[in-house]
């Protein structure tokens, strides 16, 4: 049989695929809508509109290698730019909003990408990454098809990447770069099937699974934010300057021409 390997994108277009972007793109949807500010920016993955249901008035798809991207609609997001993730053309501090779909398992120094990321983004900006679970079905599918390969057996239900990022492991990345977890949850319980019939008939476990081994899905999902030590955002001066209350001394204190004197000394 053959061992052909299959890209991200072009996988994203097989039944698997399919079924984990429809989830993927609900998450995003809900994550995004009420996230606001000027500047947001997709990492990777133009088969997902990842910022479609946000409503910044600049918004940027980049793109680590040249690849079709189908222009679904006329308002779509044109492809901005072709960059490194890991060397984002920004300045620091200038984005309020770096979404992640897979783009950390598809770079070769995810590491890096995350850093570049922080470095981006303004404090109280926000980055939402979703990955695939090593600890996963789909995990140990993997790692049992990279011992077939090297064989020369079978083919690939995954894509070709250069590494799974654990879920705990991206945490403790992220609190590193002083990052807070707003958000994180799992998805995907069915197990490695390619055919949508299958995938119809196991569509309980998807119920099930989240409810008895959560921690277990293909893909996860993470909201953080960063923090910036030192850095208080204010707010309106109405709401943080209280007015002062006046009080005033009895009537036998008051002048003639009926001014009330305050505490401070001064008439009103």
């Amino acid at each position: 049989m053959s061992n052909g390997i299959i890209g991200l994108q072009d996988w994203f277009g097989a039944p698997p695929g399919r079924y984990l972007l429809d989830w993927e793109n609900r998450q995003f949807e809900q994550a995004v809508a009420d996230i606001f500010g000027y500047h947001a920016l997709q990492l990777g993955l133009p088969a997902l509109d990842a910022l479609q249901a946000n409503r910044m008035p600049h918004r940027w798809l980049a793109l680590g290698e040249p690849m079709p991207v189908r222009q679904e609609s006329p308002g779509q997001r044109p492809l901005a730019l072709l960059t490194d993730y890991a060397a984002l053309p920004f300045p620091a501090a200038s984005l309020d909003l770096v979404v992640l779909p897979h783009a950390l398992d598809s770079h070769p120094d995810p590491h890096a990408t995350l850093r570049e990321v922080a470095r981006v983004l303004v404090p109280e900006g926000r980055v939402v990454i979703s990955g695939f679970n090593p600890a996963s079905l789909w995990g140990l599918r993997r790692q049992r098809d990279r011992l077939c390969r090297r064989l020369g057996w079978g083919e690939p239900f995954l894509p070709e990447l250069p590494q799974l990022i654990g879920y705990r492991r991206l945490r403790d990345w992220l609190h590193l770069l002083d990052f807070e977890i707003e958000d994180g949850h799992f998805g995907c319980y069915l197990p490695a099937v390619r055919a949508e019939k299958w995938q119809r008939r196991l569509e309980g476990l998807d119920r099930l699974g989240a409810r008895w081994w959560p921690i277990f899905g293909a893909v996860y999902f993470l909201v953080a934010v960063k923090r910036v030590h030192g850095v208080r955002l204010l707010g309106a001066s109405w709401k943080t300057a209280p007015s002062r209350a006046t009080a005033t001394v009895p009537m036998a204190n008051r002048s003639s021409d009926n001014h009330v004197i305050t505490m401070n000394g001064k008439t009103d």
